[in-house]
């Protein structure tokens, strides 16, 4: 495998499926076989799962919710997809650990970064919960904090696309992917790769990203393997 430790950012979104909001199990139990094949191998995994299949704080709050609460519904709504994840996880055969980076003792774990590194040394996989813990901060800059903070190899992020294009591919036919796009490019092209602070965060700390497709079943163990199938975004 190319990378020892990894963290997977997985969208929300992706987890409804065709269905397009909620949880589709059998897209859940896809992405549980994929993450326990690279598991097995010996690969340290932590996950961070967006929670926009449920709640999307900043939706809420174009409609009257208030910010900070609309952010923290949020957040409970990504604690859901990871009790979701864990289940389908250790019902393959593939131990996990939910952490929350707010206290709810007994749903999951308050987050460390030595709680996190602890369970990935001891084969489970560390789903960490609840963003940052705070308001105003997606899950996105969420995954660039705990890849930085859990001292991963790379940020995977796993999408329903292939890659990094110069506009959206679903959207625009003439889009062109990147193999490989540095931070500063993605961030002067005005690229949606992630948010800006994410962005940011994973550029000061020399965190590279790598996006692809998840939705390809095999494509996990396909990138982890050095085959090129998505984009490296690197300093």
């Amino acid at each position: 495998m190319k990378y020892k430790r990894i963290l997977l950012k997985l969208s929300g979104e992706s987890l409804a499926g065709k269905q397009g909001n909620g949880i589709d199990t059998k897209r859940l139990s896809a992405y549980a076989r994929q993450i326990k094949e690279i598991a097995s191998a010996g690969v340290e995994i932590g996950i961070v799962i967006g929670g926009g299949n449920i709640f999307r704080g900043l939706q809420g709050a174009s409609k009257g919710f208030d910010r900070v609460k609309g952010d923290q519904m949020g957040m409970l709504a990504t604690v859901i997809n990871s009790l979701a994840l864990s289940s389908a996880l250790e019902a393959a055969g593939q131990p996990a650990r939910v952490l929350t980076a707010i206290d709810m003792h007994p749903i999951g774990e308050h987050y460390s970064k030595w709680r996190a590194i602890e369970a990935m040394k001891q084969g489970k996989v560390a789903i960490m919960s609840c963003g940052t813990g705070n308001p105003f901060f997606t899950t996105d800059t969420g995954s660039a904090l705990r890849a930085v903070e859990i001292e991963a190899e790379v940020m995977l992020k796993g999408t329903r696309v292939d890659g990094v294009y110069t506009a959206d591919p679903e959207k625009d036919a003439s889009a062109v992917k990147f193999d490989e796009i540095t931070y500063d490019e993605v961030l002067s092209r005005g690229l949606k790769v992630m948010d800006l602070t994410a962005t940011a965060l994973c550029k000061e700390n020399g965190m590279p990203i790598y996006v692809f497709n998840m939705d390809v079943e095999g494509n996990l163990a396909r990138m982890m393997a050095g085959e090129p199938i998505g984009t490296l975004v690197h300093p």
